[in-house]
C-alpha cells in the first residue's frame, strides 16, 4: 500500500465493510512507528513510549531534545489515529506543543511534519505555540470570560513599559512623600543641598525604576497582586518598607496600563487562566486537546505552568481514553542545568526541578543523558565543571539547592544514528590558556583561528562567546583587521543590536540639546556618551543634579576633574551644534559625534531621511522630537527578526562573536571562551557607589529574593533584608555557573578557554588593566586537565 493511499484511508472514518483494510492500516502504521522509535536513543525512546499521564524529561546539552520531542509528538498523534480507527470515533483531538520562541516553534513544527510524512499520516492533528501565543489563542476565543477585547487594547512595547514605569515612579513619589523622604535620608545624610539633589537623581532615575521593573515582572508572572505584597511587607521589617514601596509602584503601573488600554505578556496568561477557571469554557478547551508537550520547561514561570496544567488535565466530563479521571496529559522537556534567565526574568528552574522530583517518585521521569554533539574531552570538562561547582556549594546555602541538578553527560552508543556523533577532537579537544593580558588574548585567538580556518575555509565554523556586549565590541574591533587580511568573515551579533538603538541614542541627545537644564535629559545624554565610550565612566548623578554648574562653572567653582571637564566639553559642543547647524543636518552630526560605524551611520541616515520627510512643512525642534518620540516608543524603526535568524550565527567560513546568553541552543565546531575572570563569573554582588547611601544592598534584589522565598518556601516567613541579600547573591552566582556550563557545551570539536592575568575591572574602560583573578572553575579545570 502506497503512502498516498494510506494517507487517504486514514483521512476517512472507519466503516464495518473495511475492517480488514483498517487492520492492515493499523499494522502498517505500527511498523512505521516502530521504525521511528528504533532510530532514537534510549532517553528519546522513553519520550516516544509516552501514552498518557505526566512525564518529565530532563535532558543534557546536545541530547537531541527537539528531535526526540518531534518524534514523540508524531507517534502520539499516530496513536490517536489508531484509537480513532479502532473505535470508529470520528472526533479528533489535537496535540498542543509549546516552546519558548517563534523560531523554535517553526523548527519543531517542521520536524513533526517530517515525522508525520514518514508515518504517511496527514500533517494535521497538532498545533505549535509559544506560551504567550497559546494564551492569546485561548483568551481571544472567549473575550467575555478573558476580559481581553483585542480590538480595544494594545500590547505594550518595552520602551512604552519603561516610560510607564518612570511615570509610575513620579506618581508614587507625589503620593508617598514620607516614604520617599525616608529613602532620601538613607544613611548618614547631613542635609547638604548638592548631596540631596544627587540622591534625588539616583532614586528617581535608577533605584525606584529598577525596583518597579523587577517587582512588576516578578510578581505579576506569579499571579501576585499589589495587595499580596502589602500583606507580605507586614511580615518583615526593614527601615524602608521595601515590599510596601514595591506594592505602591506596582499599583501605579497597573493603573496606568488600564487607563491607556495596554496589556503585557503576563496579562495574556492571566486572561487565559480566567477562561480556564470557568467550568464550561475549560471543558471546551480541554476537549480539543489530548495532550500538551512543553519544550524548554526550565524557563517557565508559575503562571505559565498553571496554564499548561489546566489545559492538559482531562476533566470528569470529558471522554477519557484511559478511563482515568482528572488525568494530567503533560510532557515537560527541559534541562534545569541550562536555566540562565532566572536573575533577570521571572523564570526559575525550581519549578521544573519540582516537577521532575514529583514524576520521579511515580516512575515518570525520563533522563536523556546521552549527547552526540561534543567530543569526549569537552564532555569530560563540562561534567567536571558541574560536579566541582556542586561540591563547592553544598555548605553555602540554607536551602541546600545546588546550582546544578546532578546529571552527567554520556557519549552516545557506537551504533548511534547521528552522523559524526561525538566527533574526533582537534588535538586534545580542550585548550586552556593564561595570556599576559587581553591584547595577548587576541594574539592567541587570532593565531588559532587562522590555523583552523586555513586548511578548508568552508568547513570552519567558529564562535567567540563573551559574557557581555562590551567585550564583544572590543574584540570585534581588535580582530577585524586580522580577519580581513585572511579573508575570514567576522560576524558580530551585538552590532545589529547596537544599530537598533540608534533612534534611542539620537533622541536622548536631541532632548538634551532642546532642554539642557533638565537633570533627567542631561543624565540620559551622559549615559549615551558613556555607553559609546566617548567619556569616562563616573558618577553621572552628581553631574546631572546641577546642570548649570556642570556645563558652565563659574569663576568661584571648584576645579573640575579631567573626566568631568571632558564630559562638559562634549556636552557644550552638542549645544553649540544645535545653535549653528540647520535642523536637517543635526541627526547626521550627532551620528558622527557618537563615532558610529558604517552600518550605524547608514541606520542614522535612514532615520534622518524618515524624520525629515515627516516634518516637511513644520521644520522645528519640537516636531523632530515628536517624530522621534513616536519612532522610539512604537519601536517600528527596529528591524524585524526572521524565523531563521539564528542560522546567520552558524554560517560556515564565519567567526561569530556572540554573548553566552544568545549562544544557548546553538553549536559550533570551535568555541573560544576568553576573559574568564572571577569578577564576571561567578561575579561579585556589589552595590553601585551612587546608591550606597541606602545601605550595602540593592532594593530590587532584596525584593526579588523576598518574593521568591514567599513563593518557594513559606509566605509566613519573609526573609529580612540581610537574609534576602544573601539569597540573591547565591541565586546570581548559581546562574553564572550555569551560564558557563551552557557556553562550554556549545563546542563540538575544540573548546578554547582563557583567563588573562591582566584585564579591565570594568569593560567600559578596557584600557585600564589590572591583575584579575581567574574564574574558580577555570582554575579547577587547569589543575584537572593540564
Amino acid at each position: 500500500m502506497s503512502p498516498e493511499s494510506l494517507d487517504s484511508e486514514l483521512s476517512q472514518p472507519p466503516v464495518d465493510s473495511s475492517i480488514a483494510t483498517h487492520s492492515l492500516l493499523l499494522t502498517h502504521l505500527q511498523q512505521k512507528m516502530n521504525d521511528i522509535r528504533h532510530s532514537l536513543r534510549s532517553g528519546q525512546k522513553q519520550m516516544a513510549d509516552w501514552k498518557s499521564g505526566p512525564l518529565a524529561v530532563s535532558a543534557v546539552p546536545g541530547a537531541g531534545k527537539s528531535t526526540g520531542m518531534a518524534a514523540a509528538a508524531a507517534i502520539a498523534i499516530a496513536r490517536h489515529y489508531q484509537y480513532s480507527l479502532t473505535t470508529g470515533n470520528k472526533y479528533h483531538r489535537q496535540l498542543v506543543v509549546v516552546t519558548f520562541t517563534r523560531s523554535a516553534c517553526a523548527n519543531i513544527k517542521a520536524k513533526i511534519r517530517e515525522n508525520l510524512r514518514k508515518l504517511a499520516l496527514p500533517q494535521t492533528g497538532f498545533a505549535v505555540f509559544t506560551l504567550h501565543g497559546l494564551a492569546l489563542n485561548i483568551a481571544s476565543r472567549h473575550p467575555d470570560l478573558s476580559g481581553l477585547q483585542l480590538e480595544n487594547v494594545s500590547l505594550i512595547t518595552p520602551n512604552q513599559s519603561h516610560r510607564f514605569i518612570r511615570t509610575a515612579v513620579e506618581q508614587w513619589i507625589s503620593n508617598h512623600a514620607e516614604q520617599y523622604l525616608n529613602l532620601l535620608e538613607g544613611q548618614e545624610f547631613d542635609g547638604e543641598e548638592t548631596e540631596r539633589l544627587r540622591r534625588q537623581s539616583v532614586l528617581r532615575t535608577e533605584v525606584l525604576p529598577d525596583l518597579a521593573y523587577t517587582v512588576i515582572h516578578e510578581a505579576k508572572s506569579s499571579g501576585i497582586a499589589p495587595t499580596d505584597l502589602r500583606k507580605w511587607s507586614e511580615k518583615t521589617k526593614d527601615d524602608y518598607g521595601i515590599l510596601r514601596i514595591a506594592a505602591g509602584l506596582y499599583e501605579q503601573y497597573e493603573n496606568l496600563m488600564r487607563s491607556q488600554d495596554f496589556i503585557d505578556y503576563d496579562d495574556m496568561i492571566l486572561a487565559a487562566l480566567r477562561v480556564l477557571q470557568n467550568d464550561n469554557a475549560r471543558h471546551i478547551e480541554q476537549n480539543q486537546v489530548f495532550a500538551v508537550f512543553e519544550d524548554e520547561a526550565q524557563d517557565s514561570s508559575p503562571l505559565q505552568t498553571q496554564l499548561l496544567e489546566m489545559l492538559a488535565r482531562e476533566g470528569e466530563n470529558i471522554e477519557n481514553i484511559n478511563n482515568t479521571p482528572e488525568l494530567l496529559n503533560l510532557v515537560r522537556v527541559g534541562d534545569p542545568n541550562q536555566a540562565i534567565n532566572s536573575t533577570f526574568t521571572p523564570a526559575d528552574p525550581i519549578y521544573f526541578r519540582d516537577f521532575c522530583r514529583q514524576c520521579e517518585q511515580s516512575g515518570r521521569l525520563a533522563t536523556m543523558d546521552q549527547a552526540g554533539r561534543s567530543t569526549r574531552m569537552i564532555i569530560s570538562a563540562a561534567n567536571f565543571a558541574l560536579e566541582w561547582v556542586n561540591s563547592q556549594w553544598s555548605s553555602k546555602t540554607k536551602t541546600g539547592q545546588t546550582p546544578f541538578r546532578h546529571q552527567i553527560i554520556h557519549p552516545v552508543d557506537a551504533d548511534d544514528p547521528q552522523t559524526d556523533a561525538n566527533p574526533a577532537p582537534v588535538v586534545k579537544g580542550l585548550e586552556l590558556h593564561t595570556p599576559r593580558d587581553i591584547y595577548h588574548t587576541v594574539e592567541l585567538i587570532s593565531q588559532r583561528v587562522i590555523e583552523l580556518f586555513t586548511p578548508d575555509p568552508q568547513k570552519f565554523r567558529g564562535a567567540i562567546l563573551v559574557r557581555e556586549n562590551r567585550q564583544g565590541r572590543w574584540l570585534a574591533a581588535a580582530l577585524e583587521p586580522i580577519c580581513k587580511e585572511h579573508k575570514i568573515k567576522l560576524y558580530d551579533v551585538g552590532e545589529r543590536e547596537r544599530r537598533s538603538h540608534v533612534p534611542q541614542e539620537i533622541f536622548a541627545l536631541l532632548q538634551f540639546c532642546d532642554r539642557p537644564h533638565s537633570p533627567d535629559y542631561l543624565k540620559a545624554a551622559l549615559d549615551v556618551l558613556v555607553e559609546r565610550q566617548l567619556i569616562p565612566t563616573q558618577d553621572l548623578n552628581t553631574l546631572a543634579s546641577l546642570p548649570e554648574e556642570f556645563l558652565y562653572p563659574g569663576p568661584l567653582a571648584a576645579p573640575q576633574p579631567e573626566s568631568v571637564q571632558k564630559a562638559a566639553h562634549l556636552c557644550r559642543s552638542l549645544l553649540r551644534a544645535r545653535l549653528e547647524l540647520p535642523l536637517y543636518q543635526i541627526i547626521s552630526f550627532l551620528a558622527l559625534t557618537l563615532n558610529y560605524d558604517q552600518a550605524e551611520l547608514a541606520t542614522a541616515d535612514k532615520l534622518a531621511e524618515r524624520v525629515n520627510q515627516q516634518i516637511a512643512g513644520n521644520n522645528s525642534m519640537g516636531s523632530i522630537l515628536s517624530t522621534l518620540s513616536e519612532i522610539v516608543s512604537s519601536e517600528r524603526f527596529e528591524p524585524v527578526e526572521t524565523d531563521n535568524v539564528e542560522e546567520q550565527y552558524t554560517q560556515p567560513g564565519q567567526l561569530t562573536i556572540i554573548t553566552m546568553h544568545k549562544a544557548k541552543g546553538l553549536d559550533w565546531d570551535y568555541v573560544f571562551l576568553p576573559f574568564l575572570h572571577e569578577n564576571l563569573i561567578p561575579g561579585r554582588f556589589w552595590v553601585p557607589p551612587q546608591s550606597q547611601f541606602l545601605g550595602d544592598f540593592t532594593l530590587s534584589e532584596v525584593a526579588r529574593a523576598q518574593i521568591r522565598a514567599a513563593l518557594h518556601q513559606d509566605s509566613q516567613h519573609i526573609p529580612n533584608v540581610r537574609e534576602a541579600w544573601e539569597q540573591a547573591k547565591y541565586l546570581k552566582m548559581a546562574e553564572e555557573y550555569r551560564l558557563l556550563y551552557v557556553a562550554m557545551t556549545r563546542a563540538k570539536r575544540l573548546l578554547w578557554m582563557s583567563a588573562a592575568q591582566k584585564a579591565p575591572f570594568t569593560w567600559s574602560k578596557p584600557e585600564n588593566l589590572q591583575e584579575q583573578a581567574p574564574c574558580p572553575v577555570f582554575t579547577a579545570l587547569k589543575r584537572q586537565f593540564s
